[in-house]
């Protein structure tokens, strides 16, 4: 070893310690489970702060905000992990790869803006042949041809416990044009695209057939009929048409964020942001016939389903009310409650009158039983 390389390690050796001194330095250790994934981010960017002045917004909504000649840059970046976020026994890689490209964009989409170049960067353990990969990028290719945005970079690597996929998008917007999720203001509509719970059921459905497949190989999956809701799953679109629409409507909401987690989640989000109150009436929630009657078929909530299930990647947003006109007759989007004072809490209004308080029961990171 070199004397560059001795001084170099012999550093390491004094100012980092080991992972074992770390973890038992202290009695009482604190899980990441009880603190779950938002908390989490909050614990440990707390000491960073924006000391660049091109930077316009950092850690805390779909995407960072970066000036650019004019024009302002978002970034946002996600992963996938292999039996966290995808299970390849009902996966096809050629969906795994348009997953990882349009959930990335959908972050572009909830800032109003569009989507311009992607990175991607992938590791791979010692089961995925080059035919595996190959199968992969052409999910990613598609991606990006719907969504008219370049691949430009990222980054190989080997893994021990399956596939993992980073992808970092970017885009742009004007300056007026971006939507943060901090904008919502009292008496604000709320909208949201599409229709929601179809995801979370296609999943319900897969996971079905797969745990009928474990006890049976001669069975065969029995998808007849759910391709909406299994295509919801496995193959999510990202709203860039909402977008393009607003624009055409010349609507700019005041706040806006996808739906990842689940809408009840992502109301909270906005209404922590915002510093807002919610009302949101169950009969205005959009629930395709198909996922309504597959939640039965559960003995599901099909409320709770579109409530809390999450990766329908629809556009949540709020928008003045002075822009109802502009939007009431877009059949894309759905006028589903309005913005309230901070202290009249979140509330949902159910069918049959009654007010409840709203729960975020989404997706939640680094739960206990997460395998």
């Amino acid at each position: 070893m070199s004397q560059r390389n001795f001084s170099y390690h012999a550093q390491i050796n004094r100012n980092e310690r080991p992972l074992q001194e770390i973890m038992f330095e202290h009695k009482d250790k604190t899980s990441i489970s009880s603190l779950g994934e938002f908390k989490l981010i909050d614990h440990l960017t707390k000491p960073f702060t924006i000391t660049k002045n091109e930077t316009i917004l950092g850690i805390g909504d779909d995407a960072a905000i970066i000036e650019s000649k004019g024009k302002h840059q978002v970034i946002s970046t996600d992963m996938l992990i292999e039996n966290i976020h995808f299970d390849i026994m009902y996966s096809p890689l050629v969906h795994i790869g348009y997953k990882a490209i349009s959930s990335n964009i959908s972050d572009i989409c909830a800032m109003n803006a569009k989507p311009n170049q992607i990175l991607v960067s992938i590791a791979l353990s010692s089961k995925y042949t080059l035919q595996a990969v190959e199968e992969l990028y052409v999910g990613m290719r598609a991606a990006c041809e719907k969504y008219d945005v370049q691949l430009i970079g990222g980054d190989t690597s080997s893994s021990v416990t399956g596939l993992a996929i980073s992808v970092t998008a970017i885009g742009y917007a004007n300056k007026k044009a971006i939507v943060k999720r901090s904008g919502a203001k009292e008496g604000d509509l709320i909208c949201v695209s599409g229709d929601l719970g179809g995801a979370y059921m296609g999943l319900q459905i897969l996971e079905r057939e797969k745990q009928v497949y474990l006890e049976s190989k001669e069975m065969q999956p029995d998808l007849e009929g759910k391709d909406y809701i299994v295509g919801r799953q496995l193959r999510p679109e990202a709203r860039k048409d909402i977008v393009d629409l607003l624009e055409k409507l010349n609507v700019i909401p005041n706040s806006m964020i996808d739906i990842s987690d689940g809408l009840s989640s992502e109301l909270f989000h906005l209404c922590k942001q915002s510093k807002i109150g919610v009302k949101i009436y169950e009969d205005k929630i959009p629930i395709d016939q198909l996922t309504y009657d597959t939640a039965l078929e559960f003995n599901l909530s099909p409320t709770t389903c579109a409530m809390n299930g999450g990766e329908d990647y629809e556009l949540l947003f709020t928008i003045p009310q002075s822009d109802y006109d502009k939007i009431k007759n877009s059949m894309d989007v759905t006028i589903i409650g309005y913005c309230t004072a901070p202290h009249e809490g979140k509330e949902l209004i159910t069918k049959s009158g009654n007010v409840v308080p709203l729960e975020a029961q989404g997706w939640e990171n680094f739960k206990e039983d997460n395998p």
